[in-house]
């Protein structure tokens, strides 16, 4: 989270006063990106305070918005610095700006360019005008999976401390091989959230991010059953197994909504006041019914 650059404003190139302004979050990884796309420009750059978080991020959480380029054009002195007054922002960004407000209180017109930083070349050579192919955002497989290693960096701490716990208690209570089964279901269910349920998203039926990763929990249920249970298992265990493994897939899977473009923030909380409760219950009764197969014949 201190992955950020100083706020204000900076200079690509040798740019003078007739030359372009851009507007980026102070996220680093936004920042170097749209600085070697312009590699070889003369432009100008203003960068707002967004505590270390993205474009798009930020304008939903109200950063990047509509005060704070007012202000970092004031602050910044951009009046002097360049003769035209316009400013020119990342399409991602226009959920926190109104455009109206920022020309009346700072004399600055707003142009909204492109959703990716690397179309910027193209938008400033064809005479800042803003292809179709400029506005679509895509979400293809590639591009989720490119976001899969953060999400496991993310969680693999989380990972390891429940697994262990969960290999521990297990073997404590019945027996090491238990222990071990207990592991490898725990991590499998996590990951299968974490890695199968957004590589599967499109495909994987329903709207609801925590049902798709219920999905694929239960396709890793099912795979675990067969591989380590089938012959061995009573009906509690089994039926503990298909609770509580699709429950922590669905966790993990509705965690990923953050990196997507198919969900809003009203969306989100919706279905966290929806999915969260069933998850919890549906995790606890497994337990219950692990417990039970355990002491119950």
């Amino acid at each position: 989270m201190n992955y950020m650059v100083p706020p204000g404003l900076y200079a690509i190139g040798n740019p003078a006063g007739n030359d372009p302004v851009l507007v980026t979050a102070n996220y680093k990884m936004s920042y170097d990106l749209v600085r070697r796309s312009l590699a070889g420009r003369n432009v100008w750059l203003l960068v707002l305070e967004t505590y270390g978080i993205n474009v798009w991020c930020a304008a939903g959480k109200g950063t990047f918005g509509t005060g704070e380029l007012v202000r970092r054009i004031a602050a910044s002195g951009l009046t002097q610095v360049v003769s035209h007054r316009r400013v020119i922002l990342p399409i991602l960004g226009a959920p926190g700006v109104s455009a109206s407000e920022v020309a009346r209180r700072s004399g600055f017109s707003v142009s909204y360019a492109t959703i990716r930083a690397e179309d910027l070349p193209e938008y400033l050579d064809g005479g800042m005008a803003t292809r179709a192919a400029m506005r679509e955002l895509t979400f293809t497989f590639y591009e989720r999976l490119v976001l899969i290693p953060v999400e496991l960096v993310l969680a693999l701490r989380q990972i390891a401390g429940i697994g262990l716990a969960a290999l521990l208690v297990v073997a404590v209570v019945g027996n090491p091989a238990a222990g071990i089964s207990a592991l490898c279901a725990w991590t499998g269910a996590a990951l299968t959230g974490l890695v199968l349920g957004p590589l599967l998203l499109p495909w994987l039926p329903g709207r609801s991010f925590a049902f798709k990763g219920a999905e694929a929990g239960l396709l890793w249920s099912g795979a675990f059953y067969l591989l380590a249970g089938k012959d061995v298992w009573s009906g509690w265990i089994i039926a503990a197994v298909f609770l509580a493994l699709p429950a922590i897939s669905a966790f993990y899977t509705l965690n990923f909504t953050g990196c997507t473009p198919f969900t809003s923030r009203s969306g989100v909380k919706k279905e966290m006041r929806l999915a969260l409760p069933v998850i919890g219950v549906a995790l606890l009764t497994g337990i219950v019914l692990l417990l039970a197969g355990r002491f119950l014949p």
